[in-house]
């Protein structure tokens, strides 16, 4: 007991437990705004992962659509709903019913 209450009069004791506890608990990067930052940090570069498989998909995309006429017709009657002159274009739109 004597020994506790020599380290509580101790100023450098109290002082530096007073430092870290404004640190871990009051100060602007708290342990609770470390730990939001990194799932935050996380959640974004899921998302980069994300885009950059798109960007290469659709760029996959379009260097098939400037080298392949085919493609590009048939990616022009499925998005834009072209047609040539001598044919008919039937839109079929689904509904679905609610209950």
């Amino acid at each position: 007991m004597p020994k506790l209450l020599s380290l509580l009069k101790n100023k450098y004791f109290l002082s530096t437990t007073a430092f870290l506890v404004w640190m871990l608990f009051f100060d602007r990067n708290d342990l609770l705004s470390q730990y939001e930052y990194r799932s935050q940090l996380q959640k974004l570069e899921q998302e980069k992962q994300f885009y950059t498989q798109e960007i290469a998909k659709v760029q996959k995309d379009l260097d098939e659509l400037t080298t392949n006429k085919d493609k590009l017709e048939k990616f022009a009657r499925e998005h834009y709903l072209m047609k040539r002159d001598n044919e008919d274009v039937f839109v079929i739109i689904e509904e679905t019913i609610k209950e």
